[in-house]
């Protein structure tokens, strides 16, 4: 049961990733900005429909989006590599789910249409000689100095 459940929070997590500020909840009730700045503090919330789009797994995920941003994290697809990584990483046991929980993500960008412009990101690879921890979502993430870093972001660690 408990793996149910973590596989249904990880997915959320990870969908929640995918998707830009401007087309969550919170933002459409001026709760976050389009960069997920808090513009309402929880405590000021009343409204059950505002609680609801604003839960403490939002706040988790918003503030993470800020800090994989804040790290030049900010392509989706590598936001959701490194997300995924971690993931994986703290948990082996999700390896094993590892084509399931893509394919889940991979199904509702393309429900969304989120999936093609995703893809279509303007994204600079540069050569790299080290070999990767691990691929999610056809992204390559190595680990350096104790920190997980997409493909995307690797040139900038040098």
């Amino acid at each position: 049961m408990n793996r149910g459940v973590d596989l249904l929070i990880t997915y959320r997590i990870v969908k929640m990733l995918a998707t830009p500020f401007k087309k969550h909840d919170a933002f459409k009730n001026g709760i976050i900005d389009d960069k997920g700045t808090v513009l309402r503090k929880y405590r000021t919330i009343q409204s059950p429909i505002e609680k609801r789009s604003y839960t403490l797994l939002h706040r988790f995920v918003f503030n993470l989006k800020r800090i994989l941003a804040k790290v030049g994290i900010k392509g989706a697809l590598g936001s959701f590599a490194v997300a995924a990584a971690l993931l994986f990483k703290e948990n082996k046991q999700y390896l094993k789910h590892q084509l399931v929980i893509e394919s889940a993500v991979i199904t509702y960008l393309k429900q969304t249409n989120q999936y093609d412009s995703m893809l279509s990101e303007n994204i600079n690879i540069p050569n790299i000689q080290d070999t990767p921890a691990i691929n999610c979502f056809g992204v390559d993430v190595f680990e350096r100095n104790g920190e997980l870093i997409s493909e995307y972001d690797y040139d900038q660690t040098l």
